[in-house]
């Protein structure tokens, strides 16, 4: 098994703070700029596993400033450059405190809500009748709190601008954004024989201006469908063929494990850390049309630390 990055310990020049997300070790750089390392940790249900997962930080930071790249032109977004294939360095934003997640079809948490007889999500209401992984007669909104730590909470557009959270104004400018942002990921997608079936975006602010931040269109943030076959497995109630961590979901929840009080994190095996990289690495291909190409790691924290300092040295 090739090694795995579950943690650093970097000291910057301008270092002000560092923040260990569940994936990611962000660096405050003199209050202006954040350097962001994708770790290979993984979490699911808001836990992160014991285990880190070879090539994943790499294979989310690639996919990520492809996608923030492709769409520039929509809003700009916090990503300065990319010194390291782990690495981003971007803009220091005020991140707003909700997730904007939109979902075409009806999978997911969205499902298990569904199946237990919600028909209101987030505010919005669903139709009765709809099968798992069935369309949305079109996508639909359903924020999230952002959680410092613990489970992310499902919250509504009134209940946001009513408590203030984020301005009416401001909050419709960050639909407008994620609904042009999720179609044309749904185009990309398609073109690659995939469906960008839900995802989420995060959005921040510096000097007045809105930003996209963080990741966007990664099998960590969104969940893909193989577009061949899609509408026979539908017809049959099959499960669909996907690229996204939701596999890895279901074998917690078929192990006992959804993160629950008094759960215990099932053993990983070795055999199962490299199926979840290929998996990771097989997105990367199939999404990007790119053959992932695995980045030296023979001492991987002195390339990434090495990166950086050279980055900050010449740039910042």
């Amino acid at each position: 098994m090739s090694k795995a990055i579950v943690s650093t310990n970097f000291t910057f020049p301008g270092l002000k703070s560092v923040y260990k997300g569940k994936v990611r070790d962000v660096y405050n750089i003199s209050d202006k700029y954040l350097i962001m390392i994708v770790s290979d940790r993984i979490s699911a249900f808001d836990v992160v596993l014991p285990k880190g997962i070879p090539y994943k930080g790499q294979v989310l930071n690639q996919i990520a400033t492809k996608f923030l790249d492709a769409t520039a032109d929509i809003v700009p977004n916090w990503k300065i450059a990319t010194p390291d294939p782990m690495v981003t360095v971007g803009h220091l934003c005020e991140p707003y405190k909700v997730e904007m997640v939109i979902r075409g079809y009806l999978t997911g948490h969205a499902w298990r809500e569904y199946s237990a007889g919600k028909r209101l999500l987030c505010g919005v209401p669903l139709p009765d009748g709809m099968e798992e992984n069935q369309k949305f007669p079109e996508p639909i909104l359903t924020p999230t709190t952002k959680a410092m730590e613990g489970h992310d909470e499902d919250i509504s557009r009134e209940e946001i601008i009513e408590s203030g959270l984020v301005s009416a104004d401001e909050y419709t400018k960050l639909e407008q954004y994620t609904r042009a942002i999720f179609q044309r990921g749904t185009e990309i997608a398609a073109k690659m024989g995939l469906i960008l079936v839900d995802t989420k975006y995060e959005f921040g602010k510096k000097e007045g201006v809105i930003y996209l931040i963080d990741e966007i269109h990664t099998p960590d943030s969104s969940r893909y469908f193989y577009a061949s076959g899609y509408e026979e497995r539908l017809a049959k109630g099959e499960n669909q063929k996907q690229l996204s961590k939701e596999f890895v979901r279901q074998w917690l929840i078929e192990n006992g494990f959804q993160g629950k009080e008094g759960q215990s994190v099932p053993f990983m095996s070795d055999d199962f850390v490299d199926q979840i990289s290929d998996r990771y690495i097989e997105l990367f291909e199939h999404i990007t049309g790119d053959r992932f190409v695995k980045a030296e790691i023979e001492d991987v924290q002195g390339r990434i630390f090495g990166n950086i300092r050279n980055f900050i040295n010449n740039n910042l």
